[in-house]
């Protein structure tokens, strides 16, 4: 069998989604006889059923609906292996995926000295999806469970746990809190909602919501939120995330550059602890 096109993959794709030929036809910008026909001969070169077709319903066959992420994954790789290469035209140029709310100290630092280098910087929650689909070159993320396949990772630095309680909750007067103490409020929520800071202290100012940020985050709550260290979470692992075939001068530079302005951090801090003990 020749080789699929994209065009192939696209019209399956738009197809599957609309289960529906005339919709598909009008979102593709063509007539439905062309298109009916294009799909009886991407089934027949590929010797597959993808759809089932009767005068009043479309439906995808289970290879169909394989085919389906398939093709999807495809042409997400497509798009970002064009978006890729177009920065190549301004080889020291970078786009940073951060976190909305990315907290103070180095990954604030980071990010404004980013941004004055001419680079660009993207706000989103999915961060490993924006470095799969090419809308970023390089991403500040927690290193946790997430999967990394494909991407290498440099660590930055640890964030310490600190639980955000209101002002006036039980809890806002001790000195260290555990999960067990945290999990005693119906409002408590292990995972950190996925908003912005500005949101989760006003959440937790309102009384409808306590969760668990990293010590950067905390130093930017307002008077009305109480930050009590959380004695048995681990620390949060801080990272540079990148595509492990997409790595460029620029990205090693801002790599070197990063770990750079940690280690000049952490012997700020560890000189200002000497001197005030």
């Amino acid at each position: 069998m020749d080789r699929l096109e994209t065009r192939e993959l696209d019209y399956f794709v738009a197809v599957a989604e609309e289960l529906h030929f005339g919709k598909a036809a009008e979102r593709l910008g063509m007539a439905q006889p062309p298109l009916s026909r294009a799909i009886s001969r991407l089934e027949r070169r590929m010797g597959v059923r993808l759809l089932e077709r009767t005068s009043r319903r479309v439906a995808l066959t289970d290879a169909g609906a394989v085919f389906l992420g398939e093709s999807r994954r495809l042409l997400d790789s497509l798009d970002a292996a064009v978006r890729r290469t177009r920065r190549m035209e301004q080889p020291g140029r970078l786009v940073m995926a951060v976190r909305p709310g990315t907290a103070s100290g180095l990954i604030a630092d980071l990010v404004r000295s980013f941004e004055v280098g001419g680079h660009d910087v993207v706000f989103t929650h999915d961060l490993l999806a924006a470095l799969r689909d090419g809308t970023a070159d390089i991403a500040l993320l927690c290193l946790g469970s997430d999967d990394l396949t494909g991407l290498r990772t440099a660590d930055l630095t640890e964030e310490a746990p600190f639980a955000l309680v209101p002002r006036d909750h039980p809890l806002a007067r001790r000195t260290m809190v555990t999960v067990a103490d945290l999990g005693q409020d119906a409002n408590f929520a292990p995972e950190c909602p996925p908003v912005g800071l500005d949101e989760i202290v006003d959440r937790v100012v309102l009384g409808r919501l306590v969760t668990v940020v990293g010590s950067g985050a905390a130093e930017r709550i307002s008077s009305e939120v109480a930050a009590v260290p959380v004695s048995d979470l681990l620390p949060t692992r801080l990272a540079l995330a990148w595509p492990e075939g997409a790595s460029r001068p620029a990205v090693t530079a801002f790599v070197r550059s990063a770990r750079a302005a940690e280690a000049r951090r952490a012997l700020d801090a560890n000189g200002r602890g000497a001197a005030g003990s």
